[in-house]
């Protein structure tokens, strides 16, 4: 490769080391980003044809060169040569070869510091777009199933142990929520990347007069950034969008948990389908939840993007430094793990069947303890009394050996007078998850309420 072939190698006077050049390359990676970049260097030659450095003829030829390229791409018949150490390299090249020197003139006052930002941020923008639908679309199955089974009550757990009786409906939404919180975030991210940097190049500025908000409208941008020295150094959408998915990987790794401690036999909660189960190779009888196993696995992965991307930014210098090749790869692959994950998840939830009799079935009458303590209240009891009651009440089973709801009222009355024949009806569980009727509860109406404001909110998104 010559010097001549770099969009750099003018002033130097040997070849680069073939170590460094292998470490240098990016093309393998941000050859992802052809059809945006391409894009960019078309919305960049109409506005160098408004300045007058681009006649008509050179932006035309530009414009229909770029699109051969992009077909080539497209077909898969583009050729790679020694010395395209990048995208933007290998199509100025190959633009060159096609329309010859009209092509040498696209590149005034723009740097590649400036243009790979444009190119991730309009990717981005259209990978964020695809991300937000498989979220939404994860969020209306388990909402479809939460109105589906909102009668099947279970136990609730606190520290992995038995704690309060709950809706089955009810703990699907708690991780409905979280992922609908994942959802706004990304929204907010959305507006954020939607800012234009094209125009800053190396460092400060464009010297030509450009016309940047009307470069940025052609590509589609909200706005364009307001300094160059911060656009061409600026990763911090990257940050936001690593940081962003492994917080939502984090989410589906504790739903996977849930579901897979709810599978074991233990539990027998919920049985995973086939299509999203795997066996073992040598005992017949398994069924391994594998698709929950892999997502609580490839949220570690995905978090170690992120958190490997953060050690590069934070010593750098202000502006644009190498360090920052690594933007990329960390961005495609925390995309890729995560549509994967969010796929699986999904088809996960939508197929499982759930065990009503042997979710029911693990309910056990000391989870109605609070509610013993709550019957007190209502009796006039004050709280922390009430709880020491119901503590007593505990004991007292406990060294009988019996169930709390076999003692008898006598039995009760001799720990508290204030207990009386209608304690009986503490012991329904029914009963007991009726009475949280405040919103955010595990009643029957509360749990319709979540979901009435989750459909509201989805429509919201279309």
């Amino acid at each position: 490769m010559t010097s001549s072939h770099k969009l750099w190698g003018g002033r130097f006077t040997s070849s680069t080391d073939p170590t460094l050049e292998e470490l240098n390359a990016s093309l393998h990676i941000d050859r992802r980003l052809y059809a945006e970049d391409i894009a960019g260097s078309q919305a960049y030659a109409r506005c160098l044809n408004k300045t007058n450095l681009l006649t008509d003829a050179e932006t035309k030829s530009i414009c229909d060169g770029l699109d051969k390229v992009k077909e080539e791409w497209a077909s898969g018949n583009i050729e790679v040569k020694p010395g395209d150490e990048d995208i933007h390299t290998l199509n100025e090249r190959r633009l060159k070869e096609l329309i010859g020197v009209p092509a040498t003139k696209l590149h005034v006052g723009r740097s590649r510091n400036d243009q790979v930002i444009t190119d991730m941020k309009l990717w981005l923008c259209k990978a964020l777009k695809d991300m937000h639908a498989n979220v939404l679309n994860m969020i209306e199955v388990m909402m479809m199933r939460a109105v589906k089974e909102v009668d099947i009550i279970m136990p609730g757990y606190t520290h992995m142990q038995r704690a309060q009786p709950v809706r089955w409906s009810h703990w699907l939404l708690s991780h409905t929520w979280n992922l609908k919180a994942d959802a706004d975030r990304l929204t907010q991210i959305m507006q954020n990347v939607n800012i234009m940097p094209l125009g800053s190049g190396a460092l400060a500025g464009n010297p030509f007069s450009i016309d940047r908000q009307t470069l940025a409208d052609d590509l589609g941008f909200n706005d364009v950034t307001m300094n160059s020295m911060q656009a061409v150094g600026d990763r911090d959408y990257v940050a936001e969008f690593l940081f962003w998915c492994s917080m939502t990987s984090v989410h589906l790794s504790r739903l996977a948990e849930d579901l897979i401690i709810y599978s074991t036999k233990e539990f027998n909660f919920v049985t995973i389908d086939d299509s999203f189960s795997t066996g073992s190779s040598l005992m017949p009888q398994k069924r391994n939840p594998d698709s929950l196993e892999l997502i609580r696995g490839t949220a570690g992965y995905i978090f170690g993007q992120c958190s490997g991307f953060m050690m590069t930014l934070k010593s750098l210098p202000s502006t644009y430094n190498k360090d920052l090749q690594s933007d990329k790869e960390a961005m495609f692959n925390s995309f890729d793990k995560l549509m994967i994950l969010l796929t699986v998840a999904t088809g996960t939830i939508k197929t499982l069947k759930v065990n009503t009799k042997q979710c029911t079935g693990a309910l056990s009458f000391d989870m109605l303890a609070t509610d013993l303590a709550y019957y007190l209240v209502r009796k006039g009891v004050a709280f922390r009394e009430a709880h020491h009651i119901a503590g007593e009440v505990v004991r007292e089973a406990e060294v009988k050996r019996i169930l709390i709801h076999d003692l008898t009222l006598e039995e009760l009355r001799a720990i508290s007078n204030h207990f009386e024949a209608d304690v009986s009806k503490v012991w329904n569980y029914e009963n007991s998850v009726e009475q949280y009727q405040a919103t955010g509860g595990t009643s029957k109406n509360s749990v319709l309420n979540q979901i009435s404001a989750l459909q509201v909110w989805l429509k919201e998104q279309n």
